[in-house]
This record gives structure tokens, C-alpha cells and sequence, in this order.
């Protein structure tokens, strides 16, 4: 039996909300759910060129971003936002499904992030 592709409108959230200290995106779906995502998960997951690179060896480890807020979310379309953050950071489009993508793997993510900080000598201050 193969399995059923996500409906994309389903990852469009229905509401989306900056915490007051502005380091939580939260993001309302139908049916309730809510996924709350931090600024430094953000900001070190940048879909940018500049933390991807155009080739998964150019991948960038971003390190010292403990403390980064966002200061900005920007609409792009109807499928992705913009997030301005403290540090100048701005060049991302976070698209809803990478977002849904990075809620939903945020463990295995920030794991591998921890990881490739410590093999770097690098901290998240």
C-alpha cells in the first residue's frame, strides 16, 4: 500500500504568533494544533544560503545564537514568511512545509546541531 502524500494546505498554518520577548513563533493549524518553534532553532536551521550552502558540504555549523530574538516576520506570498533576527540574520524564506519539517524532526535537528557544535570546538554562546 503506498502512502498518502500531506495535503500542502495542511501545513499552512491559519494564525501565526511572535512570543512578547520574541523568541517562540508559534503556529495555529485547523483543528488546533499548535507548534512552537525557538528563535536559535530557527536562526541555526536557516533554509539562507549562507548557513546551506548550495551543496550539503558547504552546510555552515552557526554557533553563538543562544540569545537571538526575532525582530521581524515578513509574509512572502502565501507560502513562506521572512524572519528578521537580532543578529542581521534575514536572508531565509521559511516556507510552512520546512517549518512543519522543523517541528516535526526538531529533536533529531537540534541534535545533530549539539553534535556538530561539540566536533567544531564551538558553543551556543
Amino acid at each position: 500500500m503506498q502512502e498518502k502524500e500531506a495535503d500542502p494546505a495542511a501545513l499552512w498554518p491559519i494564525e501565526v504568533h511572535l512570543s512578547s520577548d520574541k523568541r517562540v513563533l508559534s503556529l495555529h493549524y485547523e483543528g488546533g494544533q499548535v507548534r512552537a518553534l525557538e528563535a536559535e532553532y530557527l536562526r541555526v536551521e536557516s533554509p539562507s544560503a549562507e548557513v546551506r550552502g548550495h551543496h550539503p558540504s558547504e552546510r555552515k555549523t552557526v554557533s553563538g545564537k543562544r540569545n537571538v530574538t526575532m525582530v521581524a516576520l515578513e509574509p512572502v506570498g502565501h507560502y513562506a514568511i521572512r524572519i528578521r533576527f537580532s543578529d542581521g540574520h534575514d536572508t531565509g524564506l521559511y516556507a510552512w512545509s520546512y517549518l512543519a519539517e522543523l517541528a516535526d524532526e526538531h529533536e533529531a535537528h537540534w541534535q545533530a546541531y549539539l553534535e556538530a557544535l561539540a566536533d567544531k570546538g564551538l558553543t551556543r554562546d
